[in-house]
């Protein structure tokens, strides 16, 4: 979606929200209140779903695509990119080089995607609470790259050792559990 279809979009929801609210409160009860302004907001969740929430708290799903219980359809996530730690981070640090960051820039520029979540994971080397801020170090790394490219960014999170892809007993398992997962939102 582009940011004028959005900001239309936004501009109408208050509006005609604003509108049913008068229409619906006595005109004696009604009073103007002077010095606040009014900010609706849109996000997309992790799930992939559009949100909007406007200033009384008042919120609700953008998507008018519905399943038969009522659940908005929201667009779809699916991995785009797994980035082995290894070959993009030095042991135990969570700064990129500027030639992979270079490689990061052009694939965000060239993903074709709506958004990105961006996760990050480790080996089960260290303690639970050490594999949980590297991995979030590393995840909000590759996040600002991708924030740097004006890709959009719905969720950054560091699950440490906690969701492995293979055995951590091993060399080749360990190795494969250290890395970023890059999901694309389509």
């Amino acid at each position: 979606m582009t940011s004028k279809f959005l900001t239309t979009l936004q501009t109408g929801l208050g509006v005609a929200l604003a509108g049913a609210i008068a229409l619906a409160t006595p005109v004696s009860a009604q009073q103007t209140i002077t010095g606040q302004s009014y900010e609706p907001t849109i996000w997309v969740d992790p799930d992939g779903c559009t949100h909007w929430v406007m200033d009384d708290g008042f919120e609700g799903y953008m998507s008018p695509r519905r399943n038969r219980d009522g659940s908005p359809i929201c667009m779809r996530s699916e991995i785009c990119g797994i980035v082995p730690t290894d070959t993009l981070f030095e042991n135990d640090e969570p700064w990129i080089s500027n030639a992979d960051k270079q490689r990061l820039m052009a694939f965000f520029q060239q993903a074709d995607a709506f958004g990105f979540l961006i996760y990050g994971h480790t080996d089960s080397n260290a303690s639970d609470e050490y594999n949980m801020r590297l991995s979030n170090q590393r995840a909000n790394m590759v996040a600002g790259i991708a924030q740097d490219t004006g890709a959009r960014v719905v969720d950054v999170r560091g699950f440490g050792e906690r969701r492995p892809r293979a055995d951590n007993h091993t060399h080749a398992g360990r190795a494969e559990n250290r890395r970023v997962e890059i999901y694309c939102i389509r």
